[in-house]
């Protein structure tokens, strides 16, 4: 029993929201691939509750920052890390939280859509049953409730409802990408990062998942990685600009791209390089 007193300690600790502090936040974060440094120092404060955009040239360590966030990297045995990483005001590599824990309040959504190879409904509940150890003691009718509001959240429902037992790969780019984010919303992530995720989309595609981004914020904090100089103004509130795995700026989004501060901001943003 003292046992699983303490597991509930440890996997409850990144929930606990009695204090208002930033969504994320790092201190120096260094990170290293082998011998080639990826990350320089990065000091980052991201707020929640908020579309934040990351630009920069290809290679700049935009998605590596994303995914030290859940912790992916570490699947990678030569990857090692300095500094620190907060989210929700909790050290993610402290004793008191655990790796699942972190994957469960960072919801990942990937440059290409990645549905699982079941049916719609089952990839809506695919990682509620993963997370939840209650979740056999809920009828149908109870799981029918949770797919349909995630359904509905991320504006997929009226198109599916009356096919959800079909394979969900049969549904339209646009359509698999709003899935994999509807799988993420039983779990009740607090941030959602993603990492291009429109850049396998139509513009109508596009125009739709960026929609529902608008949608999700307020109820999510997300940190979205785009080459979309458009999309980014588009679609975020604040913007970092990356460069060689160091951060130049971060600011509001219509200031960055209208006043940059730093030149090498104003340079990437007029195409000058990248």
């Amino acid at each position: 029993m003292a046992e699983s007193a303490s597991n509930v300690t440890r996997t409850d600790a990144i929930e606990t929201d009695a204090i208002k502090t930033d969504a994320i936040k790092t201190d120096k974060l260094s990170l290293w691939y082998g011998n080639f440094q990826a990350l320089f120092d990065v000091d980052l404060a991201i707020k929640q509750g908020i579309i934040t955009s990351m630009i920069g040239p290809s290679g700049c360590g935009k998605s590596t920052f994303l995914r030290s966030i859940n912790r992916i990297n570490e699947r990678l045995g030569y990857v090692r890390t300095r500094g620190k990483i907060e989210v929700l005001g909790h050290d993610i590599y402290g004793p008191e939280v655990e790796k699942v824990q972190v994957r469960k309040q960072v919801g990942m959504v990937f440059q290409r859509p990645n549905p699982l190879p079941l049916s719609i409904r089952d990839n809506v509940l695919f990682a509620y049953r993963l997370h939840d150890p209650q979740h056999r003691r809920k009828g149908k009718a109870a799981l029918d409730e949770i797919v349909e509001k995630a359904l509905r959240q991320v504006l997929l429902w009226d198109t599916v409802k009356d096919r959800l037992q079909r394979p969900a790969g049969l549904l339209s780019l646009e359509e698999q990408q709003k899935l994999c984010i509807a799988r993420l919303i039983p779990v009740q992530p607090r941030v959602l990062l993603m990492d291009e995720p429109c850049s396998a989309l139509d513009p109508a595609g596009t125009e739709a998942v960026e929609e529902l981004i608008w949608e999700l914020r307020g109820d999510y904090t997300i940190l979205i990685v785009t080459h979309n100089m458009a999309q980014a103004r588009r679609a975020s509130e604040e913007c970092i600009f990356m460069l060689m795995g160091k951060v130049v700026e971060h600011t509001d989004t219509a200031q960055m791209f209208v006043t940059p501060q730093h030149e090498e901001t104003a340079n990437y943003i007029e195409g000058r390089y990248g």
